[in-house]
């Protein structure tokens, strides 16, 4: 029972600790959900979505009321006799009209054809932030674990050369070391002692950097999830992908170059910039149009003389004035000082600047994308190599320490290699990070999702 007692005391830890640790996946998620560029993209979304409600609109017919009321003193005109009088009266009118445009050139139509596609345009691009945003915190999470492995390379170094000086003080007493090479190992101590410091400061600025990436309180403690050492160092989150995904550069170094793919976020973004700007040069010509509009509406009045009993009811006479009308109106453009002409060359010349932007995005993602895949086969295969050199390292440095032992090399051919396998390490750290960041870059140029929801 103790045992079964302590088993579940140790998972309860442990599940507790990993509920504490953020992947890369987890900050991620949490930089999309409170960057402050993509809440400002959201709310140009959002004012898209409003553009396009307005467009709808402007198909509804327009509804407006009107009440007035005035005291005429002195010299005005009698309602009932449309004579000048000099007594005051009391006027009060009721109007309720209503229009509807039957004919504008389909200006309305293409308004709401470009609203619909800038509210398509503004979903590409917070899409597009988001991933810019994942994108920038999975860089900062990478230089992150970069600086957290050099850190335990450091840490390790700390404690061989403290066994190291150990070691040959001993040997010191027994006369097989001088008093020299106990001097050069305190010196690779102290060395390693600095190292590790300026490593762990460097962590400490990658994780605030991090921070900020993710808009991250910087006063609060983040812990992210460990990965494992040099020779198989992918962040969790990313271990679980295919082997042959991964491998694929190295297995087909003839496979052909991805190209762009058509739904990428800022290509679409481009895209539908373009169908917004033509919608509005279509919407400027439809100002050369004649315009055609119906109208309709009831007026009523009341009037009273002052100081007079003789007037009649409010109710009967705003029964017997009411007037109801109906009208239809056309309005045909001649001259307006060559604005519309001047709107129309404009939108135009936007509708053109905006084809010419999608060519040049595309084919900038395009070198982009390019240049991400040929990174991340070099990355895969320059990590291939650097695991070699770290092995054939490893194998130096431990020939190099027996030499030392039995007196066969100095302590500066031990320090020598024990930098080189170290340079190694860090080199096979940087490759195999870099390959997975570039992974994802691909990944992403290929229209894939590189976050999740």
């Amino acid at each position: 029972m103790k045992q079964v007692l302590m088993i579940f005391l140790a998972w309860a830890v442990e599940q507790s600790t990993a509920q504490t640790e953020w992947t890369v996946q987890q900050c991620m998620q949490y930089a999309v959900e409170h960057n402050h560029e993509v809440k400002r993209t959201a709310l140009e979304l959002d004012n898209y979505k409003a553009s396009q409600t307005g467009a709808v609109g402007r198909f509804l017919p327009s509804l407006d009321a009107g009440i007035g009321a005035q005291y005429n003193f002195g010299r005005a005109i009698d309602p009932e006799t449309n004579g000048y009088t000099d007594v005051s009266t009391f006027y009060n009118g009721y109007q309720l009209s209503a229009s509807l445009p039957v004919f504008d050139g389909f200006s309305r139509l293409h308004a709401l054809r470009a609203a619909k596609t800038s509210v398509l345009m503004g979903q590409s691009a917070l899409r597009q932030q988001q991933d810019l945003t994942a994108l920038n915190v999975l860089q900062a999470f990478t230089h992150v674990a970069y600086y957290e492995g050099l850190v335990s390379m450091a840490e390790e170094k700390v404690e061989e050369t403290a066994l190291l000086l150990r070691q040959t003080r001993l040997l010191e007493e027994v006369g097989r070391k001088s008093a020299a090479d106990v001097a050069q190992v305190e010196a690779q101590r102290a060395a390693a002692d600095y190292e590790l410091l300026r490593q762990q400061n460097l962590y400490a600025s990658a994780l605030l950097e991090l921070k900020k990436e993710m808009s991250f309180p910087l006063q609060d403690t983040l812990m992210l999830s460990s990965f494992r050492g040099v020779g198989g160092t992918w962040i969790r989150g990313y271990e679980n992908r295919s082997n042959a995904e991964s491998n694929l550069a190295l297995s087909h170094p003839c496979t052909p170059v991805p190209s762009i793919s058509p739904i990428h976020p800022e290509l679409q973004a481009a895209r539908y910039q373009v169908q917004t700007s033509k919608h509005e040069w279509h919407q400027a010509r439809a100002s050369l149009f004649p315009s055609l509009s119906l109208s309709a509406g009831l007026s009523t009045t009341y009037y009273k003389t002052l100081h007079s009993q003789a007037a009649e009811t409010f109710r009967h006479q705003l029964k017997n004035n009411m007037g109801e009308y109906l009208g239809i109106s056309v309005s045909i453009p001649l001259f307006n000082r060559l604005q519309t002409l001047t709107s129309i060359r404009r939108a135009k010349n936007n509708y053109r600047m905006a084809q010419e932007t999608f060519a040049q995005k595309q084919l900038e993602l395009e070198k982009l994308s390019r240049e991400a895949w040929q990174d991340w086969q070099g990355y895969l295969m320059q990590a291939a190599q650097m695991e070699k050199k770290v092995e054939a390292d490893s194998m130096a440095h431990q020939l190099t320490l027996r030499q030392f032992e039995e007196g066969l090399s100095t302590a500066i051919d031990l320090h020598t290699t024990s930098s080189q396998l170290l340079n190694s390490k860090a080199t096979l750290l940087q490759c195999q990070l870099m390959a997975m960041v570039k992974e994802q870059l691909v990944r992403y140029y290929q229209g894939n999702t590189i976050w999740t929801e």
